[in-house]
């Protein structure tokens, strides 16, 4: 490749970069602000934020493969301008309602599922999009800067959108969500997505079976996939438990709480900046062992205050659940990309993204029922089992005699 390649593909992923960073930071906005808007301004209670919260999360189950296959199909420059056109018209919308005063619990739900809507668009084709503008030498840097982005924002975005609508008001955090959005889009126009052979289109079904077929059937990809499933059972078995277990059993003030749960936002951003270290340090195997490896000692950590109800044992074990999930998927996000013929990157993500999506609800469902039936005690100790059996499935895989990145998928 020429240097004048080199620079032209270096110059589309900054791009891509810097619109990850502000679409990251509009979503964690605009999803922190939507519910202290629904109750400070309509008396929402926890029925209607959590219908707002069930919005926000069926375009991921809903949605995911379908634009998956588009991907594979047409421009993934394309596709993520229009998401971003679509969750920055959302975004102005509720704009308009809060300054209007037209708020209503109805509207905010709407427009939600519309900007979520546009987040799967963007988180299907920008890792889809990512091996293109890149050497595959330089995969992990890449996908470590993207995850460095996300995790400032997920850290960042509830902090500073609770401050903006407390000093100014709901509206100021909307229009500063709008217009990053925008700020996205300007930069992904920006973007030169290079030229790539397209196959000629086929039923949507037969291309999501063969997109399957071909993750089942590469054991490399199918131990992440079942890893990854259910690590997210655990984690949301845990989240379900843990705010009231921390104030009825630990004794917890809510000061402590949010200093807890902030814990996993910097352990997020740690493990994106560590990720590239870790990745010429360690053997490629081992460093995607360590994310399961730090969520099995995180949930040990955990399990601990069920002995000793020590408030730093909690702080401990969500930093360290937080530096595993990114460490995890900066490596595994790029032996995917590896792995994955390019044709199919959209398909397998959309696949990823719509099992690990669709494994949440199933883990807040059983921590709730085990909860209510047992106890929270009991949510963190069925946590520990399930963190255990994902810690099983990637310790005995024969991705752990990975030395490097294998080479790249044709």
């Amino acid at each position: 490749m020429s240097q004048t390649n080199t620079m032209n593909l270096s110059s589309s992923f900054k791009n891509l970069a810097w619109a990850n960073l502000a679409a990251q930071s509009a979503e964690q906005l605009s999803l922190a602000a939507t519910p202290i808007v629904a109750v400070l301004l309509l008396g929402a209670g926890a029925g209607e934020v959590g219908l707002m919260a069930t919005a926000q999360t069926l375009p991921f189950l809903l949605f995911s493969l379908p634009l998956g296959v588009f991907s594979d199909r047409h421009s993934r420059r394309t596709l993520m301008l229009w998401a971003e056109g679509l969750r920055g018209l959302a975004l102005l919308c509720l704009l308009i309602l809060v300054v209007t005063g037209q708020v209503s619990i109805w509207g905010l739900t709407i427009l939600g599922f519309l900007g979520a809507l546009g987040t799967v668009g963007f988180s299907v084709a920008a890792p889809a999009l990512v091996p293109a503008l890149v050497q595959p030498s330089e995969l992990s840097r890449a996908n470590g800067r993207l995850e460095l982005a996300r995790s400032t924002a997920y850290a960042a975005g509830p902090a500073l959108a609770g401050s903006l609508v407390a000093w100014a008001g709901a509206p100021l955090a909307y229009a500063l969500a709008t217009a990053l959005s925008g700020s996205a889009m300007v930069l992904l126009w920006r973007l030169s997505e290079p030229a790539r052979t397209l196959a000629a289109p086929r039923h949507p079904l037969q291309e999501l079976k063969d997109g399957a077929r071909f993750m089942w059937h590469e054991p490399r990809l199918r131990v992440i996939f079942n890893c990854a499933v259910a690590w997210n059972i655990a984690w949301f078995v845990l989240q379900a438990a843990y705010v009231p277990y921390a104030f009825k059993v630990l004794g917890l003030s809510a000061a402590t709480v949010g200093v807890t749960l902030g814990a996993f936002g910097v352990g997020m951003v740690t493990g994106a900046v560590l990720a590239p270290r870790t990745t010429r340090l360690l053997p490629l195997g081992r460093a995607i062992q360590m994310g399961p490896t730090l969520s099995l000692f995180a949930s040990l950590t955990m399990a601990s205050t069920l002995i000793w109800h020590v408030e730093w044992l909690a702080v401990l074990s969500y930093l360290l659940v937080g530096l595993g999930s990114t460490t995890w998927v900066i490596t595994s996000t790029t032996l995917r990309q590896t792995v994955t013929p390019p044709a199919m990157l959209g398909r397998v993500g959309a696949i990823f993204l719509t099992c690990n999506m669709g494994a949440r609800p199933i883990g807040a469902a059983l921590g709730g029922l085990v909860g209510a039936q047992f106890g929270e005690s009991a949510c963190i100790a069925l946590a520990l089992v399930l963190f255990t059996v994902q810690f099983s499935l990637i310790l005995r895989a024969p991705i752990s005699q990975l030395m490097a990145l294998p080479a790249q998928a044709k």
